[in-house]
């Protein structure tokens, strides 16, 4: 901690710098203030980091989510005032994600069973007379219709159907009226191909007839089911509209809290100045020296932190004159601990080379057959 004087007092220990208050009467007080305050602006930062990785997250996984998180937000009065932690903030609402969950297993239950009523239906279509010849896939060659696949565009049979329906993957049937239009192809296939007339025209048409009918009465049930989906997809599309919102307001929200927090930093820094004991003449004459002194790396380090306290950036010279009766009380106290750090390190690093060279002189000495072998 920077050494403290007795003579200014502290203006302000929270987020914004307000009127002075009496003159602190005893110096730990104030540096565990300090402290505290400090404490609070790195959980503030936290927090605004925290927000900050989940936005990231969002949007690197937003094309690849289909279930919306649920959403929360609040939204405070006093949404730009210092010490307000909370406000318009997103947090994954669990309530709503599991309502929607339950929604969606109703929604594929439902189906499930809709599709199972359809495969009743197609069961009693199949073994009612003359349904035979559509149960597989028309057997061109041996028939010799040559002139098939340029009558019919896409032929289909009961088999292909019912491979489809148990089909697992994407291949499957997504939906009833998919099934549907493919029995109807069935029968409207074989009226196609042969004449009106015709044995296979006749009882397609009969087939299909009665399939219609059948249909007709698990119509209602499917329109319904098309409805709750209808409105399940808007409601889903709704919702990722809101939580896209709510993350555009929440990073506008944590730049603002940012910029703030910044800004407080920057007040409590100047506060710690007031309180910093102001380095003598000769204090700072050996400061500029020691750190001449020191290794062109730790040199460039050290001109980096002045031109960053003078709110500038440093550009390499091939020789540079510091004033540091120029530089403000913060900046000669980080130079001051900068100085401290890089000769700890020089002495730290030093006495690891002498000993790796200890190490070094007394493996050559036993080299040169020297060395005792201990027994």
């Amino acid at each position: 901690m920077v050494p403290m004087s007795e003579e200014t007092s502290l203006n302000a220990y929270g987020n914004h710098v307000g009127t002075a208050p009496r003159p602190p009467t005893n110096p730990h007080g104030d540096i565990e203030r300090f402290r505290h305050c400090v404490d609070e602006y790195i959980s503030k930062a936290d927090e605004l980091e925290q927000r900050v990785n989940e936005a990231v997250e969002y949007y690197a996984t937003k094309k690849q989510v289909n279930n919306p998180k649920g959403i929360s937000r609040c939204k405070g009065k006093e949404k730009k005032k210092a010490g307000v932690a909370n406000n318009c903030r997103i947090n994954n609402n669990d309530n709503n994600l599991a309502g929607w969950n339950r929604k969606e297993a109703l929604c594929t239950k439902r189906m499930q069973e809709l599709m199972r009523q359809f495969g009743t239906i197609m069961k009693q279509i199949t073994q009612l007379k003359g349904a035979e010849p559509f149960m597989n896939p028309v057997d061109v060659e041996s028939l010799g219709l040559d002139d098939y696949y340029e009558v019919i565009d896409r032929p289909m049979d009961f088999s292909t159907i019912k491979k489809k329906m148990e089909a697992k993957d994407d291949s499957g049937y997504k939906n009833v009226r998919e099934i549907y239009a493919d029995v109807r192809l069935v029968f409207t296939n074989a009226m196609t191909y042969n004449d009106e007339g015709s044995h296979y025209h006749v009882m397609a048409k009969t087939l299909l007839e009665k399939f219609e009918h059948k249909w007709l009465q698990l119509l209602p049930k499917v329109v319904e089911e098309e409805k709750r989906q209808k409105e399940a997809s808007q409601t889903l599309a709704n919702m990722q509209i809101v939580q896209e919102t709510a993350y555009v307001e929440m990073v506008e929200d944590t730049n603002i809290e940012l910029d703030e927090l910044i800004l407080h930093l920057e007040e409590l820094k100047e506060l710690v100045v007031q309180k910093c004991r102001k380095m003598s003449s000769e204090e700072k004459r050996k400061l500029g020296a020691d750190i001449c002194s020191l290794p062109a790396e730790d040199i460039h380090k050290a001109l980096v932190i002045i031109a960053e306290s003078n709110y500038s950036s440093y550009k390499p010279q091939d020789e540079v004159e510091i004033h540091m009766d120029a530089q403000r009380e913060s900046t000669l106290w980080k130079l001051k601990f900068f100085l401290k750090e890089s000769l700890e390190l020089q002495a730290k690093n030093s006495a690891g080379k002498v000993d790796d060279n200890l190490k070094k002189r007394k493996k050559d000495i036993c080299f040169s057959g020297n060395c005792k072998k201990e027994k």
